[in-house]
């Protein structure tokens, strides 16, 4: 059995053949920078996807329909609930629907800012024809 002499005994040229043949590599600076770039490309997706996730929902609008009146066959109430940041104007759209889901009448409505966090508003809708349900379908910050 022999003995492989110590690595600090090869000379460069052996050293690199055995190397290659073995697939030992040494960490050199260019990988180094390759892992640097990648974390930093890496954290900055990762920044990118985070704000526009909290910027997204900074203007969010959350409605929330609680009930509707049939006043008469020309005239429906409807009560809902919105919820959004403190101190936004915020405009709704309220619609009244017949038994097949056409839309019989119909409103923009558009309320001042306030600080409440949750508001809740009651709208009367005239309508062409006989309603059977009330709703508000979505509200934006203008």
């Amino acid at each position: 059995m022999t003995t492989a002499p110590p690595t600090s005994d090869l000379s460069d040229e052996v050293r690199a053949e055995l190397d290659d043949r073995y697939g030992r590599r040494t960490s050199g600076p260019r990988r180094r920078w390759a892992w640097i770039v990648t974390g930093a490309v890496a954290v900055a997706l990762v920044g990118y996807f985070g704000w526009s996730t909290v910027a997204q929902s900074i203007d969010a609008v959350d409605v929330d329909n609680t009930a509707f009146r049939l006043i008469d066959p020309h005239t429906v109430s409807v009560e809902f609930q919105v919820t959004l940041r403190r101190g936004a104007a915020v405009t709704c759209a309220i619609e009244a629907q017949d038994t097949d889901h056409g839309i019989v009448g119909w409103r923009i409505v558009q309320y001042p800012a306030d600080d409440a966090h949750s508001r809740r508003f009651t709208e009367t809708i005239p309508t062409v024809a006989e309603a059977t349900t009330g709703l508000a379908t979505s509200c934006w910050i203008p």
